[in-house]
């Protein structure tokens, strides 16, 4: 009797440990970097992988310039390919300004967009910076609607780079523990970055999942299209 009371202790306490080593999905729960520095952060960025909301998103040769404005206030403007009506290939410009809500947490922020095309939508969504190091990566993360249990039903996040052809391997790994902490490990897709905004062909950085090495890939055609040849603003049927 003794034993079968102490197997299921043990078993009690394996149960306890699992769960708490598990990751919450509670929004709330997930922490951004510490002291974001918008200064630091200004500049060019390329994104690498992504994981889409519902709806309309930017598809590929997406990048984001941020700037800070002479009242502190960051601005970006962002570019990339997208298809309409499912068969209608455009080049995207947007625009945005950033504001923080909580000033003692500057890495949770919030979007203002704008597309700069009648057929671009604008609006607005929580911007924020889960993790950078300033000089080589960050990943940005957004929840449009939240579940009753506080966890994300519709959300987005981005992989970014400084350099189009990709992250090391030391740092992909940073990055994919955190696509583990905001629940949406395995969720991303590689974005396309195939110099069609200037020269060419650029490899993208592998980082759909956790437990890939992050290999660099060639992509040089999607949907019959070589984009190293694709001329922004021409709309092309797929």
């Amino acid at each position: 009797m003794k034993c079968n009371h102490y197997t299921l202790l043990m078993t009690l306490i394996f149960m306890i440990n699992d769960c708490m080593g598990q990751t919450s999905c509670v929004v709330d729960s997930f922490t951004v970097k510490e002291d974001f520095d918008p200064k630091r952060y200004a500049g060019k960025w390329y994104a690498l992988a992504k994981k889409d909301p519902e709806g309309l998103f930017l598809q590929d040769n997406i990048s984001a310039e941020y700037t800070i404005e002479e009242d502190g206030t960051m601005t970006a403007s962002s570019k990339g390919r997208m298809k309409l009506f499912g068969f209608w290939m455009i080049c995207a410009d947007m625009a945005a300004q950033y504001s923080v809500p909580d000033p003692t947490t500057p890495g949770k922020m919030f979007m203002n967009y704008q597309g700069l095309a009648s057929y671009l939508s604008s609006g607005g969504d929580n911007y924020w910076v889960i993790d950078t190091d300033y000089d080589n990566y960050a990943i940005t993360y957004a929840c449009r609607t939240v579940k009753e249990d506080g966890s994300c039903d519709d959300g987005y996040a981005i992989v970014f780079s400084r350099n189009p052809r990709g992250l090391p391997p030391v740092i992909q790994k940073i990055v994919q523990q955190k696509q583990e902490e905001i629940c949406m490990s395995g969720l991303f897709q590689p974005v396309l970055q195939s110099g069609m905004w200037k020269g060419p062909m650029a490899p993208v950085m592998n980082l759909t999942s956790v437990g890939q090495h992050g290999a660099l890939i060639y992509q040089k055609t999607e949907f019959g299209i070589d984009y190293g040849k694709e001329e922004c603003g021409k709309a092309v049927s797929v």
